[in-house]
């Protein structure tokens, strides 16, 4: 057999995605050169390794050993690698980093330099909600998580980022005061939450039960992107943290409503477990943050943080 780590990685991601076409897809190739390199790794062995029925590929169980044995050639080529790096004197290993959706639109440009600086870390981040990023960091499945709310039953280390600002936004025909209004004097809105368990959702439900306003048609989206979209599409009103809508106020399909006690203002914190031990990437992250993430601010962030919005 002369098969190659190129063909054992293809073929280890079409066994996740049972998919030529989303294997080439996470893997950023194009879809006859991912068939090309299935069809020749298959070729080396006498019994098949997927199968195609109703035009759908399903993994054999030998299929399925094969691709179990890929992964593990994989990772000892990734750690031989690593220990090659580190013999260099360069940082290298995995990075595993859990994030609120939110966060998203901040956490990539506290990586940016750290990432180019260390071509040897490679890089998991998780994009979920507030609920399942403290699973993670429960369970030991990242190194770090970044959070505008801080979990009470963890005992957890952190290093405070920045600030996050939400305010109600609507589309640009929605018609409301010039000066400081009330949502309660609004005419019987459309709401529109994000799934239980997130942050913004709380703090927009928080919100709505301390100002007493009754909500009498409400929606509920699972993203911040698709509660985005749902408000430019006018379908209701929403609470939304400005670092994630710049694009959309700069070109007006989004404003910002006037309302009273806005907007709500938290932190994101990048978190750890105080009983983590840190690998020698996660270590070398958490000082990279410490010593620049007053420039990664300053340099990305100062278009909403210094200025008011009305």
């Amino acid at each position: 057999m002369n098969y190659t780590l190129h063909q054992l990685e293809i073929f280890k991601k079409i066994a996740e995605t049972e998919s030529v076409t989303k294997a080439s897809e996470q893997l950023f190739l194009t879809q006859p050169a991912v068939s090309i390199q299935l069809k020749n790794f298959q070729d080396q062995f006498k019994l098949p390794l997927f199968e195609v029925v109703s035009r759908k590929l399903y993994i054999t169980e030998f299929g399925k050993e094969i691709a179990l044995a890929a992964s593990k050639i994989l990772e000892e080529v990734a750690a031989i690698n690593y220990k090659s790096a580190i013999f260099e004197g360069k940082i290298a290993g995995k990075l595993k980093i859990s994030i609120v959706s939110t966060a998203k639109y901040a956490m990539p440009y506290f990586l940016s330099n750290f990432i180019k600086q260390n071509e040897m870390v490679d890089l998991t981040m998780d994009v979920t909600n507030k609920m399942a990023v403290i699973r993670s960091l429960e369970n030991n499945d990242c190194d770090f998580a970044m959070v505008s709310t801080i979990p009470k039953k963890l005992n957890i280390e952190r290093i405070e980022l920045m600030k996050n600002k939400l305010y109600f936004v609507a589309n640009k025909n929605f018609n409301f005061p010039e000066k400081q209004g009330r949502l309660k004097d609004l005419n019987k809105p459309l709401f529109i939450f994000r799934e239980p368990g997130s942050a913004t959702r709380l703090a927009m439900e928080r919100y709505l039960v301390k100002n007493k306003v009754e909500i009498h048609k409400k929606m509920e989206l699972t993203s911040n992107e698709a509660v985005k979209q749902a408000v430019i599409a006018g379908l209701g009103i929403s609470i939304m943290p400005i670092i994630g809508i710049k694009n959309e106020l700069q070109n007006g399909d989004l404003q910002i409503l006037n309302i009273h006690n806005l907007p709500l203002e938290t932190n994101w914190n990048l978190i750890w477990l105080k009983t983590k031990n840190l690998s020698t990437v996660a270590k070398a992250f958490k000082s990279h943050i410490e010593n620049n993430k007053k420039e990664t601010i300053k340099n990305n962030f100062s278009w909403f943080l210094n200025h008011e919005i009305y």
